[in-house]
């Protein structure tokens, strides 16, 4: 799952951007509003940390913005501003959440959590697909009760293919997704087909079906009926 933090304040940046890597997350960081309007415009992230005293403009702006591209993003809105209006204005401009300044990581991290359940998983903490059960606050995959031992990024791969189950996913946007904007056009995509044959082989081997298909000059699909 794929996060950007838009903070000016560097520490409070640094420390939620730490604190969200070790949770497991894809994190991106700006400071200012203009390299965030850049993020927003060329990517997509599961979820938004969005301050809203940002140089050189608004995040209020920004999500204004988002709304008007119609993008997805879920958007939490952090601000030391805690006035009932603020927090209304930031809610009524499209925002999923709004928490004022101070506040625990701990405490972002379960509203974070909260928002990618409602979006993407429809407020479940369990994907089911076939006999795979995925457990996305455990972090866990369960084969037909079997527990899989898989790594970081084979697990975000198989929640990225689970959530876009019988879908086409380029490559490059499989990329993008688990390694972020440094991804782009990579010269050989091999340690993506790497990644995805260690995921299939634990996969059949806990006694899965082959759901994932390799489209030729496409990408990637989780088929499943």
């Amino acid at each position: 799952m794929k996060v950007l933090i838009i903070e000016d304040e560097q520490a409070l940046n640094q420390d939620i951007t730490d604190f969200l890597t070790g949770s497991g997350y894809l994190c991106e960081s700006v400071s200012g509003y203009q390299d965030a309007l850049e993020k927003i415009e060329y990517y997509s992230y599961d979820c938004i940390v969005l301050d809203i005293m940002l140089p050189g403009g608004s995040g209020l702006q920004l999500l204004q913005y988002l709304k008007q591209d119609k993008k997805n993003d879920g958007v939490i809105i952090i601000s030391a501003k805690g006035a009932l209006e603020d927090k209304i204005e930031g809610l009524q401009s499209g925002a999923d959440d709004y928490l004022t300044k101070p506040f625990h990581l701990s405490e972002l991290g379960v509203r974070v959590a909260a928002i990618i359940r409602r979006k993407h998983f429809n407020g479940q903490n369990e994907i089911v697909a076939g006999e795979i059960r995925i457990n996305t606050t455990g972090k866990t995959v369960t084969v037909n009760d079997t527990q899989l031992d898989l790594t970081q990024k084979e697990f975000q791969l198989l929640l990225f293919l689970a959530i876009n189950r019988n879908r086409v996913l380029s490559k490059n946007a499989i990329a993008e997704h688990l390694w972020g904007d440094d991804m782009d056009f990579p010269s050989s995509y091999d340690f993506i087909y790497a990644h995805i044959k260690n995921l299939r082989k634990k996969l059949i081997s806990a006694g899965s079906e082959d759901y994932i298909k390799s489209i030729y000059g496409a990408g990637y699909k989780m088929q499943l009926p």
